[in-house]
């Protein structure tokens, strides 16, 4: 064997082992640069490979055949290498392109946030300049405003002083006056009084009237008056005693019911004297109906509890009548107290719209307190064809027998149910 053959075998093996020494050494820092080392003992390979080719080629053709077979499979696994290498770095720099698109995307993102921040801040900070403004407004207004209502409240209680000083001046002329006069009476005695007066000035008046007709010497017989009322019958039925639920009356009837309606729909409250002036409600209404066309105009009524609103009920049946019959109805009152009498005055004055000159023995209404005067008042007045009307207050716990008989009465009944204090004003 020649010694230039034994030597290139050797050689191959030593290119060998230096290509395939780097691919074990070689660092895994980046795939460029692993591509570019591996790439670099390659072409070493392949120079070293092409000395001893040329050398061997010019001597053994089986040693430049196995020489181009190991150069062919060096290339081959460069190549292999090269391309596996290629593929990673371009999926890196593919991955390194989406990332860098997604990073320009989210910055620009980013931007537009901190744009639309800094326009929302400097909205705030016009928002915030211009409550300012505004609170520093009210605050000035509110001052003068509390400085205006203290200087108000100031003078009223200035005035409120001055007016207290002037009325503790008067308490005490008023003090000094009673203690001198009678001018500091008060106004509940002074309605009891007059209630009184009134009262004692008709039972004068009827009293001296009855001693008129008194006959001092007897002629025939001193028979009782009740007989002597029996006689009267016949003139009561020439005058025409008032039957509201008879059929022949429709004409009153429905004159009444008008007037009955007029009263609750359309009250007239400065309507003449002897109309009714106050507000006539349906339950009044129902009552005063059915003493009209289901009693007959005779008959009693269970009180409302309120002696005003018995009074109303009363006056409303007083105008009816008064429409129908004018001057010659007159209104005989009956309670057991003056208080009471005077309440009836002044209810009647307040719901009919009259006056003092209305009140008397001969005059539209007359106040009693027993029904024994009563009775004798109705029965003048029947013979002098004159039509009473006898309106029993509901203190009365029972009805003389005497004033049944006359056609007009009208009675409030106590309510046995209701436990109310015949004292109190309403």
């Amino acid at each position: 064997m020649n010694p230039e053959e034994s030597q290139t075998p050797q050689t191959t093996d030593e290119s060998l082992f230096q290509k395939e020494q780097p691919n074990v050494e070689q660092p895994e820092n980046s795939s460029v640069e692993s591509v570019v080392e591996r790439a670099a003992p390659n072409s070493t390979v392949d120079r070293q490979n092409d000395q001893p080719t040329s050398a061997v080629s010019n001597l053994d053709p089986q040693g430049q055949s196995l020489t181009n077979e190991l150069t062919q499979q060096s290339t081959a696994e460069v190549v292999t290498l090269l391309e596996e290498e290629t593929t990673a770095l371009g999926s890196e720099v593919e991955s390194i392109y989406n990332r860098q698109e997604e990073a320009a995307q989210r910055l620009a993102q980013l931007q537009s946030q901190e744009q639309a921040l800094k326009e929302e801040i400097a909205n705030l900070q016009l928002s915030y300049k211009s409550i300012q403004a505004q609170l520093g407004e009210t605050q000035t207004a509110l001052t003068q405003l509390v400085q205006e209502t203290l200087s108000g409240l100031e003078q009223r209680k200035a005035a409120l002083q001055i007016s207290v000083e002037q009325l503790e001046r008067r308490q005490e002329r008023i003090r000094n006056e009673m203690r001198t006069t009678f001018a500091g009476a008060s106004q509940d005695l002074a309605i009891r009084v007059q209630g009184f007066k009134d009262y004692l000035t008709g039972s004068l008046q009827d009293l001296a009237a009855a001693a008129e007709q008194l006959q001092l010497v007897p002629k025939q017989k001193p028979e009782p008056e009740k007989l002597e009322i029996k006689q009267v019958k016949p003139p009561e039925e020439q005058l025409g005693t008032p039957q509201f639920a008879q059929q022949q009356f429709q004409d009153t009837t429905k004159q009444i019911r008008r007037l009955i309606d007029q009263y609750r729909t359309k009250p007239d409250y400065y309507g003449p004297p002897w109309q009714l002036r106050r507000t006539f409600e349906p339950v009044h209404a129902e009552r005063v109906s059915n003493w009209f066309f289901s009693q007959g105009g005779r008959g009693a009524l269970r009180t409302t509890g309120s002696r005003l609103q018995n009074i109303l009920i009363g006056s409303a049946v007083i105008s009816i009548l008064h429409k129908l019959y004018g001057d010659r109805l007159r209104t005989l009152v009956l309670a057991n107290t003056p208080e009471r009498l005077g309440e009836w005055r002044r209810g009647l004055q307040d719901c009919l719209g009259i006056g003092r000159p209305d009140f008397g023995p001969d005059k539209g209404v007359v106040l009693f307190e027993t029904p024994e005067a009563l009775a004798q008042k109705a029965d003048r007045l029947v013979k002098a064809n004159q039509l009473p009307l006898i309106l029993i207050d509901d203190s009365e716990e029972q009805i003389s027998l005497a004033l049944l008989q006359f056609p007009l009465w009208l009675a409030f009944a106590p309510d046995p149910k209701m436990m109310r204090s015949y004292d109190d004003n309403y």
